[in-house]
């Protein structure tokens, strides 16, 4: 069958339905031709057609178009693109490659595709992925649109879209198992729990088959390699067809919405799966290398701040217009809340790689892009605000961003080291505490918009493996345990990993309790790592990239072992989200203040809090007189019980109540409001390694 081919437009990029057919759109500045084949089907080794852009008729400057009658949503297609091949100009050419549209909605071929293949000299048609046609219009969102939850009323839970539902003890039918329908399934779970935002590990296509160091079994289990920045991750899908990976991540997205929790992406614009000048040739660099990625000197090499083999140019304007198009598309089209930036200090290097706005002020020009696109407004934004070549963000990230909230890591590494006994750790604490001033110091930033705070993620110990292991354990890695970082400021309690001895147990408990206590009662929008509520082990892997089994999957059957830790998590976001002491956006003030919410320091006595270096004491009170809120909490990092002397209630308050002690056993650990019991002592001695927590309500108006 012979088509009619029409010259197209220039815009929009990609692949695009109308009612007459489907216009495609590519851009390469420094290519000589272009192919574009259709496909019947996904492991096709030829194509029904191969047609030519003609540069007289098909190219407007660097954009190569036509329009093809007749085709429709399911069309599977791909590129070739003809060109030199001169690594010292930074050209690498090569019309032996399929390739895959910049602006691909669905990828497929994954049954056939083998990424070797795109690394040697022959033709990998027989082995290479393909893009699908997609109608994003065709859908039924049945009026769903993105949730409006403010960062000060947010509780996000970090988790990967396959680990969480793929362990046989998932209760999930086994087609569903590790897919976004089997989270849905999961939906209940996650509402017991209390938490308002999912932020999924990566969703965007990637390439399985880049692990580097992968022995056998072992795959790119947490998705940090990026092929298609529009396309939902295939493998995700229970369902086979071609354009199953779309419907149903909007499936879930709705399902979620319905539930009142929102979507976060974890995005990785920063590098893709092509890797190093030795890497694959899959997409971006057969296109036009030089305007996709950073460079070395020479041309030839890539320049690697992300640790993962190249470095995308994101200031590049082509690139950084295919990052905020992809931006808008997940929130118009596919309705999500949100993006976490993975190594987000990479973009805002400059054209060759040089710091530019953390350091020097200056506006990189993707991320003020994202920072004022008025499509983008609402979505939450969050950075890593670092990369691998030691750029490091925190607090000034592109220049005081009046959008980008920032993944908090000093919380994480000053609450570890506070839990663990190290010391000259109270006042760095006590900052993390109060939403981290030191770090956030302009008092026009809201405060709960700037710090994600947390103490475990996905790279690194999970929090059971924190009090569980002095040093990692990464052998199943097969890299020899040299891969993932020596810098945890973990602590055994005692023995190294699983123990049957009650007292070392007891302890990994209440250290874990305490960690929670300071996440939940901190400033700022907490974040809590899949399976942390219920122990999750990966027995001391603490950098599981590669490990698509059960070292990183949830095991359900940790929900009912550890129910009393989940039962306190769960308590303890439910107290939190029911006060307005946890829903400031800006900082407490610090001192007694009639009209504002406020916060004391305190020590083993009343206004004396110990700021000395050998202190591991730190106790506070919180006050919020408009919302008529007071709590004292207390926290006893030191390896011996110490007594407290306890402040007397405000006037017109009932008296303390004793809500959480980390020592004591279930129930008793953490109590309802009704059930707490009174204290009526002004001392309270808080046993060794534990955290306190009182609570006043103010007394009843009299008729």
């Amino acid at each position: 069958m012979s088509l009619k081919i029409l010259p197209g437009r220039s815009f929009p990029l990609g692949a695009t339905v109308s009612s007459q057919g489907v216009n495609f759109c590519v851009y390469s500045s420094t290519c000589s031709g272009l192919e574009l084949l259709l496909f019947n089907a996904a492991s096709d080794r030829e194509p029904t057609h191969t047609i030519a852009f003609d540069p007289h008729h098909h190219r407007s400057v660097h954009y190569w178009h036509l329009f093809v009658p007749g085709l429709k949503a399911g069309q599977i297609y791909a590129y070739r693109v003809c060109g030199d091949f001169a690594p010292e100009r930074g050209l690498r050419f090569d019309p032996t490659k399929l390739l895959l549209d910049p602006y691909a909605k669905a990828i497929v071929g994954w049954e056939t595709y083998r990424r070797t293949a795109a690394m040697q000299p022959d033709d990998n048609a027989a082995h290479a992925l393909k893009c699908v046609v997609v109608d994003p219009k065709a859908y039924d969102w049945e009026n769903d649109v993105p949730l409006q939850i403010p960062y000060s009323k947010s509780i996000i839970y970090e988790l990967h879209i396959g680990g969480f539902t793929r362990h046989p003890s998932s209760g999930v039918a086994s087609e569903k198992r590790g897919t976004y329908a089997g989270l849905i399934e999961k939906i209940p779970y996650l509402k017991q729990l209390g938490v308002t935002a999912v932020e999924l590990l990566p969703i965007h296509q990637f390439d399985d088959q880049d692990a580097d160091h992968g022995g056998p079994g072992l795959v790119n289990y947490w998705g940090y390699s990026t092929l298609g920045f529009f396309a939902p991750h295939w493998q995700y899908s229970s369902r086979q067809h071609p354009l199953s990976a779309v419907n149903e991540f909007r499936d879930m997205v709705k399902a979620l919405h319905q539930a009142g929790i929102q979507v976060i992406l974890d995005v990785v614009y920063n590098h893709t799966a092509e890797g190093n000048h030795e890497g694959p040739t899959l997409c971006f660099k057969g296109l036009d290398n030089p305007t996709y990625y950073l460079l070395e000197a020479d041309q030839t090499h890539y320049s690697n701040y992300t640790g993962c083999g190249n470095s995308v140019k994101a200031n590049h304007a082509i690139v950084a217009r295919l990052i905020v198009d992809s931006l808008r598309y997940w929130v118009d089209e596919m309705h999500v809340d949100g993006f976490r930036f993975d190594l987000a200090a990479v973009l805002g290097r400059g054209m060759s790689g040089q710091v530019t706005g953390q350091i020097t002020g200056e506006k990189p020009p993707v991320l003020w892009a994202i920072d004022t696109d008025p499509a983008l407004i609402e979505a939450k934004m969050i950075a890593e605000a670092w990369d691998a070549a030691g750029l490091y963000g925190i607090g000034h990230f592109i220049s005081r961003s009046d959008r980008f909230a920032e993944w908090n890591g000093p919380f994480r590494d000053d609450m570890r080291r506070f839990v663990k006994g190290d010391r000259g750790m109270v006042g760095k604490v006590a900052a993390r505490i109060l939403g981290s001033p030191d770090i956030y110091e302009h008092p026009e930033q809201k405060v709960s918009e700037r710090s994600i705070n947390f103490i475990c993620c996905h790279d690194g110990f999970t929090l059971n493996d924190l009090v569980s292991y002095n040093v990692k354990h990464n052998e199943a890695n097969c890299e020899e345990n040299r891969d993932g970082s020596n810098d945890n400021h973990s602590w055994n309690c005692g023995a190294e990993g699983l123990t049957d001895q009650p007292e070392i147990e007891a302890l990994r408990l209440r250290q874990i309790k305490n960690l929670l206590m300071l996440l939940f009662l901190s400033q700022g929008t907490p974040m809590l790592l899949m399976g942390d509520e219920v122990r999750r082990s990966q027995q001391g892997n603490n950098n599981a990239y590669c490990q698509d089994n059960e070292i990183s999957w949830f095991d359900w059957n940790c929900v009912e072992k550890h129910a009393h830790v989940f039962r306190f998590v769960q308590h303890l976001i439910q107290f939190t989200q029911s006060l307005k002491l946890f829903a400031e956006d800006h900082f407490l003030y610090v001192g007694e203040y009639p009209d504002h919410p406020y916060l004391t320091w305190h020590g083993l006595k009343v206004g004396q809090p110990d700021w000395g270096s050998d202190s591991h004491t730190l106790a506070f009170m919180l006050c919020h007189p408009q919302a008529r809120e007071q709590l004292y909490v207390i926290f006893n990092a030191y390896w011996e019980a110490l007594t407290f002397e306890i402040p007397t209630v405000n006037k017109g308050y009932e008296p303390w109540r004793r809500c959480i002690d980390t020592f004591l056993d279930f129930p008793d650990d953490i109590c309802d409001w009704g059930n707490a019991p009174l204290m009526e002592d002004s001392m309270y001695q808080a046993q060794p390694r534990s955290a306190v927590l009182f609570f006043s309500k103010p007394l009843e108006t009299p008729r």
